[in-house]
């Protein structure tokens, strides 16, 4: 199964990098340069891991995890941080991070910690949760109490996606498929592309 990861640094040499690095051993990887901007991916992307950094310039990361935690958000996090020591590391634990980690590391340390965390999350298939509105009759999509009338292509790939795969499919079914699901005024429903896998369904709050 692919895994998608969110990376939260506000060091750009070292964001890159773990990118870079993640990408390599075969993870799916996006980025953000703040717990801000951390917190709205959140809201539109599913992730399977987030890398954090502790200390950032605006909020920072104990704070970033403590607001996930509290709206029951329980996706695993790694926390990364100079700031070693026994003390800091149950403050990170303290407020829900998964794992602790000192800078500097290893990615293949980092690689390691992270198919750890999500081993347990990811050993059975992940379904998503049917979208408000959407349901499916006799083999076929309804919106509203309407026939979705879908392709044999665009039926596959959005039964793909609902099952929380990623789906490898064209990118023509793909704007067609968010047309008419955009058509049927089903607006909590999102489709973004995984660079080099295909393509992923995303549920809005």
């Amino acid at each position: 199964m692919n895994i998608l990861i969110l990376i939260i640094d506000d060091d750009n040499d070292l964001r890159a990098s773990m990118k870079l690095g993640l990408e390599t051993a075969g993870f799916s990887v996006i980025t953000a340069d703040s717990a801000e901007y951390g917190a709205e991916v959140i809201k539109r992307i599913i992730v399977d891991a987030i890398v954090l950094d502790r200390m950032m310039g605006g909020s920072d990361g104990l704070t970033f995890l403590r607001n996930i935690r509290n709206a029951n958000n329980q996706t695993p996090v790694i926390m990364l941080t100079a700031m070693d020591g026994t003390e800091n590391t149950i403050d990170g634990l303290s407020v829900g991070a998964n794992d602790y980690m000192t800078k500097p590391f290893s990615m293949r340390e980092l690689k390691l910690r992270i198919d750890n965390i999500t081993r347990p999350r990811l050993a059975e298939p992940q379904p998503q949760k049917m979208p408000d509105g959407i349901s499916l009759e006799n083999g076929e999509f309804v919106v509203y109490g309407n026939l979705l009338p879908l392709s044999v292509q665009e039926k596959a790939a959005l039964s793909e996606m609902l099952s929380g795969a990623i789906a490898g499919v064209g990118a023509m079914t793909v704007k067609r498929l968010r047309s008419k699901l955009s058509l049927a005024n089903l607006s909590n429903i999102d489709i973004i592309a995984v660079r080099g896998k295909g393509y992923k369904l995303v549920i809005r709050g």
